[in-house]
């Protein structure tokens, strides 16, 4: 696991950025040197497969990468801790603040974590897929990106993305900030809402014209209401 520290000065605890699938420390690098001049100590991580982390040799899951977060967490004593997430990053996060009291605050933008409502064509190709793979007729099925990765990160992406964290949401008692692009298809809308649904003390704001990366799309936007709600002590926005 690789990490950056931006700044040493933790005045008012630490906000810790966690990338998305196939990101890196470059994702939230913009975000990480704004809110690190407001007395922060900011963290950026390379997840274990990603960014400048070596290749992985075996298959990751969910709880790997939570156990690496906590161990950084661990080794810096920090106490007050923010965490900053993206889609996959955001699967981190929630495990996380469910069960580590060490988080104060949680900031999920275009997050992962619940199951997508799909349609009967989806079910039909996952069988027809299942059937033939019985058979031995290898179809080529898969995204794109999906397609590229390695076998092993194939097997880390389906370790990954099979995960249901809507248990984990009403065992999170910090304020959460949700921060959706409205146009996201990826993780869409309803998402959040199921989200802020199940997380007690959440908000929920929305990115009109945003799709999935709208802490990208719309930057100085997202710095500013992340800024304000880590320096506020108070509820979630």
């Amino acid at each position: 696991m690789i990490h950056h520290i931006i700044n040493g000065d933790n005045v008012r605890g630490d906000v810790i950025f966690l990338h998305g699938f196939g990101g890196s420390t470059v994702s939230f690098a913009y975000a990480a040197n704004i809110i690190s001049k407001q007395a922060f100590r900011t963290t950026l991580v390379d997840m274990y497969g990603f960014g400048k982390t070596p290749p992985l040799d075996r298959p990751m899951t969910l709880d790997d990468y939570v156990k690496s977060i906590e161990e950084i967490i661990e080794y810096y004593r920090m106490e007050n801790v923010i965490l900053t997430a993206h889609s996959f990053g955001g699967r981190v996060a929630i495990r996380l603040a469910a069960s580590n009291r060490r988080i104060k605050k949680l900031v999920l933008t275009d997050s992962a974590g619940i199951p997508p409502r799909r349609a009967l064509k989806y079910y039909f190709k996952v069988y027809s897929y299942k059937l033939f793979k019985k058979l031995g007729i290898t179809l080529n099925t898969g995204s794109r990106d999906y397609k590229g990765l390695s076998d092993v990160m194939k097997k880390t992406f389906v370790n990954i993305v099979n995960d249901d964290l809507t248990p984990y949401l009403d065992k999170i008692d910090c304020p959460a900030l949700l921060v959706w692009g409205k146009n996201d298809s990826e993780t869409p809308l309803y998402m959040a809402e199921i989200m802020k649904k199940n997380i007690s003390d959440s908000a929920l704001i929305v990115f009109e014209n945003c799709g999935h990366f709208c802490y990208l799309e719309e930057p100085y936007r997202f710095i500013k209401i992340l800024s304000a709600f880590c320096v506020d002590g108070g509820e979630a926005v």
